[in-house]
């Protein structure tokens, strides 16, 4: 082959695979938006584990999404996974311009009280409070507003971003994490078909 031939094709070669390194990642459909199928936290590639809706009565309120270093179909395999995981909360209120983010506080420590033992409650009982304090800080949410609370164990704990920006301080210890994560996936949860979308199944 000429010089001439392969400069064009080492050209588009080149330009193939960055046409290629620059495509969006892969993402699931759900109730009409986009959750990619992994991403990268604290140094981590996460994969999607579920995504699922929570209603209020005939209304939604929030779509969530659980990422994890390996998928899991079980809560416990969850709960013993090490390293970065992120739950991530889309508020869809349709019909209210806004919410009281005192109705978070509410579900977190009556999720927290009715999914844990009495030693589990006793050991992560400050920590939950130090962490409704920063949801109860942000005030009110609205459609469209997206939440992450994630685990980032090397960043010291538990963070809590409303719209990139931090709220608190890192809350230590996975245990108060797996805590949080039995509010979406314990027994005695308050919505079973999210519960069962977020560890994988239809719902």
């Amino acid at each position: 082959m000429m010089p001439s031939v392969r400069r064009p094709l080492l050209s588009l070669a080149v330009a193939t695979l960055a046409a290629a390194a620059s495509l969006p990642v892969h993402a699931v459909r759900y109730e009409g938006q986009d959750f990619p199928d992994t991403l990268q936290l604290g140094g981590a590639s996460l994969a999607l584990n579920g995504a699922g809706k929570r209603q209020v009565a005939i209304y939604p309120l929030y779509l969530a999404a659980l990422y994890l270093p390996q998928k899991a179909t079980t809560p416990e395999a969850i709960y013993a996974q090490p390293g970065p995981k992120r739950l991530e909360m889309r508020i869809v209120i349709p019909l209210v311009k806004d919410v009281s983010t005192q109705e978070f506080v509410k579900a977190i420590s009556k999720g927290v009280n009715r999914n844990s033992t009495e030693a589990e409650k006793a050991a992560v009982a400050e920590r939950v409070k130090q962490f409704n304090t920063a949801i109860g800080e942000v005030g009110r949410v609205k459609k469209g507003d997206l939440l992450h609370i994630d685990y980032l164990p090397a960043q010291g704990g538990t963070i809590l971003t409303v719209n990139g920006k931090v709220w608190g301080q890192p809350i230590e210890g996975q245990d108060f994490y797996t805590a949080f994560l039995k509010v979406f996936l314990g027994d005695n949860n308050s919505d079973a078909r999210l519960r069962a979308r977020l560890l994988g199944q239809s719902g």
